[in-house]
């Protein structure tokens, strides 16, 4: 029973979260949709920053699963990187814009997650770094729309997936 509460939670949490960000997101916003008091809600979610840990795990297992259906194709992650971002766009800020609370997430989660871009670099660490950078930072500044209106989105992510392809 308190597992299901738990998953609930975390369901309302991102409900939350993906319609109205990360501002709508409160233990007493969750607790409303769910029926019950706030203390009644910590008596199976402790803390704020425990959902948002069950968030990111569930960001990552999905996130990882969208590009393992791409394959070990750059130009093919680049694009299901991106489309799964801009689907997601305050799930994938809540995933990526802190330091990651890796030992709160499940073991092997991150790995599981970036083994195809590691496979599509060949297994070079680095290089699949840098390339996970190159998309990060693209997909951050078109979350913030921080490109000019003129500029072509599709053809700044076809030159990066070109240019780590090589």
């Amino acid at each position: 029973m308190a597992e299901d509460r738990v998953t609930q939670a975390v369901g309302v949490a991102r409900e939350l979260l993906e319609a109205d960000g990360p501002d709508a997101v409160s233990m007493r916003a969750i607790a409303d949709r769910m029926g019950m008091r706030a203390p009644s809600l910590y008596k199976h979610v402790p803390d704020k920053a425990t959902l948002e840990v069950h968030l990111i795990a569930a960001a990552l297992a999905e996130f990882g699963a969208v590009l393992h259906a791409a394959g070990p194709n750059l130009p093919a992650l680049a694009q299901a990187y991106r489309s799964w971002a801009t689907a997601h766009p305050h799930l994938y800020t809540l995933a990526t814009a802190q330091p990651l609370p890796r030992d709160r997430l499940p073991e092997g989660l991150e790995d599981r997650a970036a083994a195809p871009l590691l496979k599509a670099c060949g297994g070079d660490r680095d290089r699949a770094r840098a390339a996970w950078a190159g998309a990060h930072g693209l997909v951050s500044l078109e979350l913030a729309d921080r490109f000019p209106p003129d500029a072509d989105l599709d053809a700044a992510w076809d030159a990066f997936a070109a240019a780590f392809a090589a």
